[in-house]
């Protein structure tokens, strides 16, 4: 890991509507995470770092930050769980249709012209789309960081052992949200 990397912090899959096939598991799950991954998102702002959320689109193709919160919020079953997780006006967004923040986005774009090298991935779901994203990541020689405590998940026992894969074979760090740094 280079020294004094510049570090992003990537929000996955927050706007959502819980109205799918395991929402409330994960309901419970993100219950736990919420108030974690709002303390990473007010440090990234007093550290001026760059905030990027990255979101499923649910099918809305031409989805905006705005409309995928309103959604969430307005529609959505578990808006306690959303609203805390507002996108600040001057984050970056950047819509995913898969289960990996990279797949056909212009992330890798956006992170090269902010000249990030590392990943700080919270949201959700450990066992999938932070899985995903992590390996596509690492593949992409970028550091990762997971924020143990600030990331929701589906399968306790799938998300304890996607996060040993991210350690072992990706060298992510992996700590609690109060221990992690920009």
């Amino acid at each position: 890991m280079s020294r004094n990397p510049s570090t992003a912090l990537v929000i996955v899959d927050v706007l959502n509507p819980y109205q799918h096939d395991d929402a409330d598991t994960l309901a419970k799950s993100m219950t736990e995470t919420v108030d974690q991954i709002a303390l990473l998102l007010h440090r990234a702002r007093d550290e001026q770092r760059p905030i990027i959320y990255v979101n499923d689109n649910y099918g809305h193709w031409n989805s905006s930050s705005a409309e995928l919160l309103d959604i969430a919020l307005q529609h959505g079953r578990h808006p306690e769980l959303v609203e805390p997780l507002r996108p600040p006006k001057d984050a970056n967004f950047i819509i995913k249709a898969r289960h990996t923040i990279f797949y056909e986005t212009p992330l890798q774009y956006l992170l090269r012209q902010l000249d990030v090298t590392r990943l700080l991935l919270c949201g959700q779901v450990t066992e999938q789309c932070i899985l995903y994203s992590a390996l596509d990541a690492h593949v992409r020689n970028l550091n990762v960081a997971i924020p143990i405590d600030a990331v929701a998940h589906i399968d306790a026992q799938l998300a304890d052992a996607a996060l040993r894969m991210m350690r072992r074979n990706m060298r992510a760090e992996l700590q609690p949200a109060a221990h992690c740094t920009f």
